[in-house]
């Protein structure tokens, strides 16, 4: 797949992302800086950290001004407009389900390029679509949602994991990225709607259910 289709990508990605972190910064009553610093962190940190690993430096996402103007469009959107943002939260659900999938795919895909080992691929595409929801959540003093039930990075992970299997049987890269993206989809969309989850710890702190 060529260059301007994953940075097409990644650009989409990064402002789905970003929108997802202005509705936590307003809803936390961050102030202007705060909700953009916010849409940004969701933004890039999931790119960052996965370049850093794989050795590509320095990372795309601060390379050049792209990603920081497309993290601050959606924070100024969040800002200024959040009633019509939150009045369309199931959509934003989405477009952060959309944002996750690409990343994930994307991640996955770049690290196997770097000649990455095809588990580790799909791991470090798995970094890349929660890096920076995690990043949001702990600045915003929440508990990091990839931590709790919902099928979040699991649906990366098998993202990550149909393309690195597709690699190794060979298959159209584009066509491996399409399946794994509609995999993550499928996830996402199961547990947003469906309320699918992972079984959580019931156990307490003296060993009792």
């Amino acid at each position: 797949m060529s260059q301007i289709v994953l940075a097409v990508l990644d650009g989409l990605g990064s402002f789905v992302f970003a929108l997802s972190g202005g509705v936590l910064g307003v809803q936390k009553g961050f102030d202007l800086f705060g909700v953009l610093l916010l849409s940004f962190v969701v933004a890039v940190t999931g790119g960052i950290t996965r370049d850093v690993l794989i050795g590509s430096v320095p990372p795309v996402s601060i390379a050049s001004w792209h990603n920081l103007a497309i993290a601050i469009a959606g924070g100024l959107l969040t800002f200024y407009v959040y009633p019509l943002v939150r009045s369309r939260q199931r959509d934003v659900l989405l477009f952060d389900a959309i944002g996750l999938a690409v990343f994930a795919v994307t991640g996955t895909t770049k690290a196997l390029a770097f000649g990455i080992d095809p588990v580790m691929a799909a791991v470090l595409g798995m970094i890349s679509g929660i890096g920076g929801g995690m990043a949001r959540d702990v600045l915003a003093g929440e508990i990091p949602s990839v931590l709790r039930a919902d099928i979040y990075a699991v649906a990366a992970l098998a993202a990550g994991a149909v393309v690195s299997v597709g690699h190794v049987l060979g298959s159209w890269p584009a066509g491996s990225m399409l399946l794994g993206a509609a995999v993550c989809l499928f996830l996402r969309l199961m547990a947003i709607y469906r309320g699918w989850r992972i079984p959580a710890a019931r156990w307490r702190d003296d060993g009792s259910k």
